[in-house]
């Protein structure tokens, strides 16, 4: 050119100045070219590390929470239970002193109930769930309290295969009170339908046929030639409050017993007249050694139920 001196030419300046971003974008690829919403900056990726953190710090919370609710409602459900056990027992227990204060229903002693049969029909009874053995004397003892109006009824009654009158005490109707022995019969003069409680014992020994029979601990009655030389017959059937036709039933109402039962004893000899009195005043308790009087031995059937009884309490009242 003229003068000797340089020119950069006119382009050249575009050449440099736009080639130098890619020099940066070259040597520095660490950095970002540019900054815009596609890419996430630093503090938005620690708020999103800090809200994810947040979230399940909440969730540990929640199932915390569920949990304590789940064990207090637990405690409250283990309480509920424990007042409502505190308050059953509770109950009992005033039942028991009800029932201690009037003589009724519980019994603790296995003998210290009475069988209860409240109307008379030929359904309500108990049955003793042990039978006789083959027996040549006995002596029968037993608290009664008879609420007919009119006979006494069927106490007890023992029926065997061969025969249903085996043994019996039955007063029907306007007859008098009869045993009856293999179906041969003694007249008893007892009076029983004052609606008291009374102590009745009948004794008899196959030989010569003696018998004999008391009422509150006096002998009323006695007599020989009932069902002389006759054994008794051995497994048949104790009723308490019906009179049997066939082993173990068809009972008539018009025989039934109506009333309350206790204390009914076998023994397999004829006891001795003081024996039998200080069952009647309670200053004995001479168990029977055939059949004993014991709440596991005894089921009642139709309505029939048992309550407490104290005979030397209860019975002395008459």
């Amino acid at each position: 050119s003229a003068g000797g001196s340089w020119r950069r030419p006119a382009c050249g300046c575009g050449v440099v100045v736009s080639a130098l971003p890619t020099v940066v974008q070259a040597g520095h690829q660490e950095l970002p070219a540019r900054t815009n919403g596609s890419v996430p900056t630093t503090p938005a990726l620690a708020r999103d590390a800090l809200h994810t953190k947040m979230e399940q710090l909440e969730e540990q919370l929640l199932s915390k929470i569920l949990t304590l609710q789940k064990e207090r409602q637990a405690a409250n459900t283990d309480r509920s239970q424990q007042q409502h056990d505190i308050e059953k027992e509770l109950n009992s227990l005033q039942n028991r002193v009800t029932e201690l204060e009037h003589g009724e229903s519980c019994y603790s002693p296995p003998d210290a109930f009475k069988v209860i049969i409240p109307v008379q029909n030929n359904y309500m009874y108990a049955r003793m769930k042990k039978s006789l053995p083959e027996l040549y004397a006995f002596t029968i003892c037993m608290w009664l309290k008879s609420k007919a109006l009119a006979g006494l009824g069927t106490p007890f009654s023992y029926s065997v295969p061969s025969q249903a009158n085996e043994i019996v005490l039955l007063e029907w109707g306007t007859n008098p009170l009869e045993l009856l022995i293999n179906d041969k019969v003694a007249q008893l003069p007892l009076s029983l339908k004052d609606k008291a409680w009374h102590h009745v014992c009948v004794a008899w020994t196959t030989r010569d046929g003696k018998w004999s029979a008391y009422q509150d601990g006096e002998q009323r009655g006695a007599g020989e030639n009932l069902a002389s030389w006759h054994a008794i017959k051995p497994q048949g059937v104790i009723i308490l409050g019906q009179e049997q036709d066939t082993l173990g039933g068809r009972f008539d109402a018009t025989q039934a017993f109506v009333g309350e039962l206790a204390q009914f004893s076998v023994w397999d000899h004829m006891l001795a007249p003081a024996e039998i009195l200080g069952l009647a005043n309670c200053t004995s308790h001479l168990q029977g050694n055939v059949i004993q009087w014991d709440d596991q031995a005894v089921e009642v059937f139709g309505g029939a139920s048992k309550g407490g009884f104290a005979a030397c309490e209860e019975g002395r009242k008459a």
